[in-house]
């Protein structure tokens, strides 16, 4: 399968988005950018440190995101970004308008268990409260899926790019 569309890989940290990221992207044909590349150091200090995120912290990585997904625009990608709320992913269709986003979803539990064996990833557990305080699903009008992450990466890449193929 290959696509023209720009794939948002998004959801709370933990999910996977940085595994299931390139998996999709390979079976799309298309190039994959890790959404984590395009923060300011700023940014990955404050998360390191336990500190989350503001709007006003977010805004400029968003803005590198959008970019690298309007200048693949028609030519098709996959990035990831957390994306958690409807006023982010508002901000990357701005700069793209054709994106597409995979919601990873999952238990919490589930999230919590595969977060405590990362390693050498700048984002704690700690954190992950706020991540779903903040999350905001995907909306009846916003173009993407919902895609659940248990099972293994092959299985989750599976069905993320069936649900694709099912939108169109």
């Amino acid at each position: 399968m290959s696509t023209t569309h720009v794939v948002v890989v998004m959801g709370v940290a933990g999910t996977g988005k940085t595994t299931i990221g390139p998996l999709l992207a390979d079976r799309l044909g298309v190039p994959y950018a890790e959404g984590d590349d395009f923060h300011p150091a700023e940014n990955i200090q404050k998360m390191s440190s336990g500190t989350p995120l503001t709007d006003d912290d977010r805004w400029p990585w968003l803005d590198a995101i959008g970019a690298w997904a309007q200048g693949r625009a028609g030519k098709g990608g996959v990035v990831s970004s957390s994306a958690l709320k409807r006023s982010y992913r508002d901000r990357l269709r701005a700069a793209a308008p054709g994106v597409v986003f995979v919601h990873l979803t999952g238990d919490r539990a589930l999230i919590e268990e595969r977060m405590s064996h990362r390693q050498g990833h700048f984002m704690p557990t700690a954190l992950l409260d706020s991540q779903f305080a903040t999350l905001q699903p995907l909306g009846a009008d916003e173009a993407g899926v919902d895609v659940d992450v248990s099972g293994g990466p092959e299985q989750i890449a599976d069905r993320a790019s069936e649900a694709l193929r099912a939108l169109g």
